[in-house]
């Protein structure tokens, strides 16, 4: 293997927004091979607890009447705002693709919530990387509908399982957008 490809792939992975994005297909081979990396995300005791649904083409709308209506069912009148409910709306209309992110919990319940937590974030980021590596964008959505108890339902999980979220996919419109980072020895402590 070659250890600057790695390197290269993580330093170019970006936050890329549905704003951001073309809403042109993506390929299903590529989208299949983004949740089969995923797939091989780190697991405590194997539970492999990441679970995932992808809407693409016409599902993406269903999707959005979906968001905007439980974010307004779950929102107070005094903290609901129009844009957030607008940008609902629309937003899953702007990727290629979504993949709703969801978490199977194990029945005997032996690894904590928060090791199978983990082990869905290691999957999104396998997800991340190999959706640049192929010259996409990604964005992982962790709103207050993407993470409700009613998205959880409409993935097809129940208690105690949980909606993580959503992990928007597309080409990016425009120019590949640049990011740099403080010097990681800022970050470091050696013992």
């Amino acid at each position: 293997m070659d250890p600057s490809a790695i390197t290269q792939v993580i330093r170019n992975r970006r936050t890329v927004k549905p704003g951001q994005m073309s809403d042109s297909g993506i390929d299903r081979g590529i989208i299949e091979e983004i949740l089969a990396n995923a797939n091989w995300a780190p697991t405590h005791g194997m539970t492999q607890p990441w679970r995932f649904t992808v809407f693409e083409g016409p599902s993406r709308q269903a999707l959005a009447d979906f968001l905007a209506a439980t974010y307004k069912a779950i929102t107070t009148p005094e903290s609901f705002k129009q844009t957030k409910y607008d940008k609902f709306r629309v937003n899953p209309t702007l990727a290629g693709a979504v993949i709703a992110v969801g978490m199977k919990r194990q029945e005997i319940q032996k690894i904590t919530e928060l090791d199978e937590i983990m082990a869905v974030a290691c999957a999104v980021q396998n997800m991340h990387l190999t959706a640049t590596a192929h010259g996409l964008g990604g964005f992982w959505s962790t709103n207050v509908a993407a993470m409700s108890d009613q998205m959880r339902d409409f993935i097809g999980l129940a208690p105690p399982d949980r909606a993580l979220g959503l992990f928007y996919v597309g080409h990016v419109a425009g120019e590949w957008p640049e990011s740099d980072r403080e010097d990681v020895a800022t970050k470091v402590r050696w013992a």
